[in-house]
C-alpha cells in the first residue's frame, strides 16, 4: 500500500487529483503502477487502477490479471470497480473511502453482486489517514488557486 501511496504523490507532483494504485501478483511482485493522469493524458479512463491494470496486463501479456492484488489508495469508482471484474482481479485492498464515487461501499456497493461472473476480495481503510490527508492537501490547494 506504501508503493500506492508513492505513485499518489507522483499524482500530487503532476497536479492531479492524488491517486495512486499497484498491482502485485501471487508472488507479490509489482507487475503494474498507475498514478490518475487524466489531465495529463488527456484521457478521461486515466484513473491510477486503469493505468496500472494496462501496465499489468503488458507485463504478463494477459488482460485478465487472475490471482492479481490492486492496492489503491482511493476507493474504487464504478469504472474501475467494473474493469477490475473484467480483469479478474482477485483482491482490492484500498485506503480512504470516496464519499462522491466510491462504488464498494460509500455510494454503492457494485463489488460481488449475483450477477457478476466474478467475486473481488475486498478490504478498506489500509492507510487511509495518510492518503485522506493527501487528498485534503490537493483540494486545499486546487482552492487556493482557482479562487474557489
Amino acid at each position: 500500500m506504501k508503493k500506492a501511496l508513492d505513485q499518489a504523490w507522483l499524482a500530487y507532483k503532476y497536479n492531479e487529483v492524488p491517486v495512486g494504485a499497484v498491482i502485485v501478483n501471487s508472488n507479490g511482485t509489482i507487475i503494474g503502477t498507475g498514478y490518475n493522469a487524466m489531465i495529463k493524458n488527456l484521457d478521461p479512463s486515466g484513473h491510477a487502477e486503469i493505468i496500472a491494470m494496462k501496465k499489468a496486463a503488458s507485463i504478463i501479456s494477459n488482460y485478465r490479471l487472475l490471482e492479481c492484488t490492486l492496492f489503491v489508495t482511493l476507493e474504487p469508482c464504478m469504472m474501475c470497480i467494473g474493469a477490475s471484474i473484467n480483469a479478474r482481479i482477485k483482491s482490492i485492498f484500498y485506503g480512504t473511502k470516496d464519499p462522491k464515487t466510491g462504488m464498494i461501499e460509500s455510494r454503492a456497493n457494485l463489488i460481488n453482486q449475483p450477477w457478476h461472473n466474478h467475486c473481488i476480495n475486498v478490504e478498506g481503510g489500509l492507510l487511509a489517514i495518510k492518503s485522506k490527508r493527501l487528498l485534503k492537501k490537493f483540494f486545499k490547494m486546487r482552492r487556493k488557486i482557482d479562487n474557489y
